[in-house]
């Protein structure tokens, strides 16, 4: 072969063809996939899944035509291997042991040390014509090699299965617990380094995948969250390095969106501004969650409609909405409709998010209720990401051309100070809506107010609403009161005439002000 021309492993670009993991959000995160023909370590402690990442690979691949050899030193017993894999979805007995081979390398490295095991290495790649190896056990080699008293054993070891791999075009991963310095022997020769990693937080625990090294492709640094279940392992990018440009952009259009409620669709002229983030923020029972489900009935085949919560479950939600005439069920029913239910618990951040994405591009989803971001706020782990998490998502879900409406819970039922219980959210809304009770003569009244429109018009004035059996009615300005929105109001000496309407140069609630 002519040195100009193109290895077999390469793409016509002269790129080197990439070997997809098939993970789960893996391959997102090497943008792309292994690089054929590379030498990779995954390295980890003991219970981490390094066994069952590597064994994903090679069984999904082989399912595919590939040929798969897993040769273990000083591992696993290969039939209780396979017996613990047995619960695992992609795992395939009949796969055994041709196009996947298990081979036990110990005795060739006790008698003949690291120049045995490159010959089996050598050997057994050519026999079988695999494409893929995975080598359990480099922690042996890594002894074997210090036993030797040769650093440069260790290093010529790397070297030459580097060697191999590329000559075969054969990728291989070797597997360690060994998590030594970036500047370790072998680190600094192999393809890339992947560490799984069991982070503590308190009374929780969550698994993180960080990629140190991978060279001839970018990668999306830091930590990702990963799950093990009878699906194998699921990784979930970090949402603000995957999408910290959304996928697609386009110039904003001046449609808007109805909100279902003909009278609060006035005082917005018109609606929600379309493909938009709305806020919709009030104490416990200001009826939240009912302006939701009435923007989500107004869904159709056209514009599907999705609720995502982690407070009621869809069967409460749909007995609420049939009591207001709003036939959900019937349209859950047809495919217009999606409830997806996540109780509050020890969730994933980010395997929230992706959920949330997945379920928005399944359906190509245009209307979206969020019902409670403190359900995101109670999975973050770090609370100092949720800014910057809530950002990229929300420009994802808005280059995805859904109008969304979110919900936040004010603290306190009434006080005098607004308090959004995520600071640094309410910037990142072009809508904001504010549900408040006020008590008056020792009654309770719901009151509703619009605090900003982005680059749009609205009404500014307090209204009064009910919530009846046809659901929320917002009725006329509420005239003659004064402090309302402190929870402490009083009726106005003299009535001053009040504006009809107003802009998007109305400033929102900061985080923490008087109201």
């Amino acid at each position: 072969m002519s040195e100009l021309e193109p290895d077999a492993g390469d793409n016509a670009d002269g790129e080197i063809e990439r070997v997809p993991s098939l993970i789960p959000g893996l391959d997102a995160i090497m943008c792309g996939g292994f690089l054929r023909g590379g030498l990779y370590i995954i390295q980890g402690s003991p219970g981490t899944g390094k066994t069952i990442l590597a064994s994903q690979i090679i069984y999904t691949q082989a399912a595919q035509g590939h040929r798969a050899l897993f040769i273990t030193v000083l591992g696993e017993n290969h039939g209780r291997m396979m017996q613990h894999l047995r619960p695992m979805r992609f795992f395939n007995p009949s796969l055994v042991p041709d196009p996947v081979t298990y081979i036990n390398a110990y005795q060739a490295l006790e008698d003949e040390g690291l120049k045995g095991l490159l010959a089996l290495f050598r050997r057994e790649v050519q026999a079988h014509s695999a494409t893929l190896v995975v080598l359990d056990g480099l922690s042996a080699v890594q002894a074997k090699a210090g036993d030797a008293g040769s650093v440069f054993a260790l290093k010529q070891f790397t070297h030459e299965l580097q060697t191999l791999a590329s000559a075969t075009d054969c990728t291989m991963f070797l597997l360690t617990t060994r998590s030594g310095p970036n500047s370790a022997p072998e680190l600094t020769m192999v393809d890339g380094v992947i560490q799984l990693q069991q982070r503590i937080y308190a009374l929780r625990s969550e698994r993180r995948l960080v990629v140190h090294k991978f060279r001839g492709s970018g990668f999306l640094e830091g930590e990702h969250a990963y799950r093990i279940s009878r699906d194998g392992l699921t990784v979930f990018p970090r949402i603000e390095t995957q999408f910290a440009m959304p996928t697609r952009r386009a110039p904003p259009r001046p449609i808007r969106v109805s909100t279902g409620i003909a009278s609060l669709d006035t005082i917005l002229h018109g609606g929600l501004p379309l493909a938009t983030m709305g806020a919709l923020v009030g104490p416990s029972g200001a009826g939240k969650t009912t302006l939701g489900l009435q923007f989500l009935a107004t869904s159709c085949a056209s514009e599907p409609g999705l609720l995502f919560g982690c407070y009621e479950p869809p069967e409460r939600l749909l007995l609420k909405a049939e009591t207001m005439g709003l036939h959900l069920a019937a349209a859950e029913q047809r495919g217009d409709v999606e409830f997806l239910w996540y109780p509050t618990g020890e969730h994933i951040l980010d395997e929230l998010a992706h959920r949330l994405l997945e379920a928005v591009r399944r359906r190509g989803v245009k209307r979206l209720v969020i019902d409670g971001i403190s359900g995101f706020q109670q999975a973050a782990l770090e609370p100092e990401r949720i800014v910057r998490f809530w950002s990229a998502l929300s420009a994802e879900l808005r280059a995805l051309g859904v109008t969304t409406l979110q919900t936040l819970e004010l603290p306190e039922l009434m006080g005098s100070e607004l308090r959004l219980p995520v600071g640094g959210i309410s910037s990142l809304a072009e809508t904001l809506l504010l549900l408040r009770y006020v008590e008056i003569r020792s009654r309770l009244f719901r009151l509703i107010s619009v605090f900003k429109v982005r680059d749009g018009a609205f009404d500014p004035t307090i209204r009064e609403f009910a919530i009846s059996d046809s659901g929320i009615v917002v009725g006329k300005p509420f005239e003659g009161i004064e402090a309302v929105l402190s929870g402490m109001a009083r009726e106005a000496a003299v009535r001053a005439p009040l504006p009809t309407s107003g802009s998007a140069d109305g400033k929102p609630p900061t985080d923490r002000q008087p109201a």
